[in-house]
């Protein structure tokens, strides 16, 4: 009996990280599916707006917390861009969460995508560094759709981060001031195997996995290089 304890105990301690990197796996598949899916239409994210976002973080499927259970993360990723302008190609995901305790009020019974387009090295720096809550650390407005979407110029905007939402299948700029975002330091470490800043996985400090690849195949099909 104590043999088979044993190696149930060795099996389980083999299992685990496996099974954490899966799920981990499934996070950014997930992110790369509605990437993809608000990049397809003609009412959805501008790869205009893209081809000047320095990062972007993705949060598929962000749901509602029901009153009394207490706190929750909406889970996601963030990916910037290589090279010190961040202006080349797109680095490895990082895992990050984001507080809905003071967006909650945002979120139906549904589940919500949500989309951030980092639009400046300041906001890319605010992000990496450490928590951050939009609207304090970050400048952050509802990100512009159709037509002023493909006449937008960051440059001339003093905004960081363009915040985007996907409810029941209609997409819109949403506003997210309040909302807290940090990195996720235990799914990075499950999903890399070792503990590794947000900051050093998005410069390219880990090797993309298979889920990484799909998101960079997408993301590069959209926009290759920041304009």
């Amino acid at each position: 009996m104590k043999k088979r304890m044993m190696v149930f105990a060795l099996c389980l301690a083999i299992a685990s990280p496996l099974f954490a990197q899966k799920k981990e796996e499934e996070r950014i598949a997930n992110s790369a599916t509605v990437l993809q899916e608000l990049l397809s239409g003609d009412k959805g994210l501008s790869t205009h707006i893209l081809d000047q976002a320095e990062c972007v973080v993705i949060f598929p499927s962000v749901k509602k917390v029901a009153i009394g259970i207490g706190g929750s993360y909406g889970r996601g990723v963030l990916v910037c861009r290589q090279g010190s302008n961040m202006n080349g190609a797109w680095g490895t995901p990082a895992m990050y969460r984001l507080d809905q305790a003071s967006i909650g009020i945002q979120l139906g019974s549904t589940a919500t995508d949500f989309v951030l387009t980092v639009m400046n090295q300041k906001g890319a720096e605010q992000i990496l560094n450490g928590k951050i809550k939009l609207g304090g650390n970050a400048a952050a407005a509802a990100g512009p759709t159709g037509a002023q979407a493909t006449s937008y110029n960051a440059s001339q905007m003093n905004v960081d981060v363009l915040t985007y939402s996907r409810s029941k299948g209609l997409f819109a700029g949403v506003s997210l001031e309040g909302a807290s975002m940090d990195s996720d330091d235990d799914a990075n470490k499950a999903l890399y195997g070792k503990a590794s800043s947000a900051k050093d996985i998005a410069e390219g400090s880990q090797a993309a996995t298979g889920a990484g690849k799909q998101l960079d195949g997408v993301l590069t099909k959209a926009s290759p290089a920041r304009k």
